[in-house]
């Protein structure tokens, strides 16, 4: 009877165990490119260990936002070609970026090919998660960026930027709403336009 028990245990337990696997290139290149539009909550562990949190907008090809919580929280803003960074505490005027300079050029291009040639420079798997270490391959010194996607459906869960100084950026994200309607004005690298 136990061994009978045991067998049904196992048979359970088993799919489970096949289902997690490491993603494809080309998987995660067609989940990519599936996004046009997307939101979420997100938890930003800063290079020096504080704390964000937030709200992501996505409109690919080329548009996110990050919008940070609390009073005067500011935001991030790519759109036009351009990542502008709004901080409210600060006395300076935005800075300002090519997005082609940044990793998040990877996610946000027009079209993701995670396939072409030195791109990927680390792809593996923990057990539950499948992880790609991207980078511009004619400009490696930009910096990469290292994702964290699981399978079954395929979801973008989190990702970590490693900018060209040694410094690190972590985005965690929450429950991802694609699809939505999203307004330009989001996007709007101008001002802190909503």
């Amino acid at each position: 009877m136990k061994r009978i028990a045991l067998a049904l245990a196992l048979t359970f337990i088993a799919p489970a165990a096949w289902a997690a696997e490491k993603l494809s290139l080309n998987e995660i290149s067609r989940y990519l490119n599936g996004i046009s539009t997307a939101s979420s909550p997100f938890t930003q562990i800063n290079d020096d260990g504080s704390l964000s949190t937030g709200k992501l907008y996505m409109h690919r090809p080329g548009r996110m936002r990050f919008e940070y919580d609390g009073k005067g929280g500011g935001t991030v803003v790519a759109g036009g070609g351009a990542v502008v960074i709004h901080d409210p505490k600060s006395n300076q005027p935005p800075e300002t970026y090519p997005l082609k300079r940044t990793p998040l050029s990877i996610i946000l291009d027009r079209k993701v090919d995670l396939g072409r040639a030195n791109m990927v420079v680390g792809h593996s798997f923990d057990g539950t998660s499948t992880i790609v270490r991207a980078q511009d391959p004619e400009n490696p010194d930009y910096g990469s960026i290292e994702m964290m996607f699981t399978g079954s459906p395929v979801e973008l869960r989190k990702w970590v930027i490693h900018d060209s100084s040694g410094g690190k950026t972590t985005v965690i994200l929450g429950a991802m709403e694609t699809g939505v309607k999203l307004s330009s004005s989001l996007f709007t690298t101008s001002g802190r336009s909503r």
